[in-house]
């Protein structure tokens, strides 16, 4: 097993099957936790959309000004909302319909935030079935960073400078991940473009630059357009990467030789944040990683509601179940990825 630096504690006893899912899976369903909630999500979505036309409205209203570059702020903040409503889509928690779902997902995916719905879904459908795997989940595959040392060894250049700087550069990283989610996207959809989705999110994704950029340099100045653009995306993908960012990283990795059952795979690899409301806010319900992992498509709005019941139930069975604060969540993260690195820094020193 590849193994991180912050481990979840180790279980001593073997690896659950099937079965030691079954009763949880049972008291959830009876508590109507994965039943849809759809008339929340048409009020949430609404009010999300309105907090967004408001916003754009005081662009407008505000006229020719650098004052225009304070919205960015909850404009980031309002598409982010809007890529977890893409993403509940995907995980079809919103109604009874999978058509409904590809609709939502392609208008919040491709038109709202300019990024594929359907890159996205290929990607995040894949961590969901094997999280942390290091050779089947891309989330912890081999790129600008990496997540293991058999991944660190030999690099060397600017992928070595990374690699020793991972976890000093990573949220500065982040403000990157906006343009790098457009930049994916198109290359996913390009290579797929004689497919009819393909088109009818490529069309959605160039109807979104064409009204984003064209109403940014309508109303503003071109320096002006440019900046807010740029400001919107970094803190667009500050937001988001920091919601996903600390769900997984620094827990178990399980490779080729791990043979988990769905409660041990799901479980051991992720874990909660815990902060109140304001962190349930912000993080979008999504700081339930646990429970979303197991229950992926249960409504984001009722994973609170399981998290007691999933974490009596891994008492119950001798399951570790590790819940943190904001704040060491991301020192266990940072502090795997500057481990991760150790190796290279010490070879730096020695050459």
């Amino acid at each position: 097993m590849a193994q991180p630096i912050a481990l979840a504690p180790t279980r001593e006893r073997t690896a659950t099957k099937g079965s030691d899912f079954a009763p949880l899976l049972r008291e959830v369903k009876e508590a109507g936790l994965l039943e849809r909630r759809t008339a929340s999500y048409v009020i949430a979505i609404t009010l999300n959309v309105a907090l967004m036309a408001a916003t754009w409205a005081g662009v407008v209203l505000l006229g020719n000004s650098w004052l225009q570059l304070l919205l960015a702020i909850p404009l980031a903040i309002f598409t982010t909302r809007a890529a977890f409503f893409g993403h509940d889509a995907g995980h079809q928690q919103v109604g009874s319909s999978r058509k409904l779902h590809d609709v939502l997902g392609m208008l919040h995916g491709n038109f709202v935030c300019g990024m594929s719905y359907g890159w996205w879904n290929d990607k995040h459908n894949r961590h969901h079935a094997n999280p942390n795997h290091t050779d089947k989940d891309p989330d912890v595959g081999e790129g600008i960073l990496v997540w293991t040392l058999e991944q660190a060894e030999g690099r060397t250049g600017l992928y070595g400078w990374l690699t020793r700087n991972q976890a000093r550069i990573f949220f500065p990283l982040l403000t990157l991940e906006g343009l790098n989610l457009k930049v994916s996207s198109v290359l996913f959809l390009w290579a797929r473009r004689n497919k009819h989705e393909a088109r009818v999110e490529l069309g959605l994704m160039a109807a979104h630059l064409t009204l984003y950029f064209g109403a940014l340099f309508l109303i503003m100045s071109p320096g002006k357009a440019i900046a807010f653009a740029a400001l919107h995306h970094a803190l667009f993908g500050l937001h988001l990467g920091s919601v996903f960012a600390p769900n997984h990283k620094g827990m178990e990795m399980p490779d080729a030789d791990t043979n988990w059952g769905h409660l041990d795979k799901q479980v051991l690899t992720s874990r909660n944040v815990k902060g109140g409301l304001v962190t349930d806010w912000m993080m979008g319900g999504l700081n339930y990683q646990i429970e979303h992992h197991l229950f992926p498509s249960m409504p984001r709005a009722n994973l609170r509601f399981a998290q007691p019941m999933v974490e009596a139930y891994c008492a119950k069975i001798g399951m570790p179940y590790l819940s943190t604060g904001v704040v060491e969540s991301y020192r266990m993260g940072l502090g795997h990825m500057h481990e991760v690195g150790s190796e290279l820094r010490d070879q730096n020193k020695a050459a």
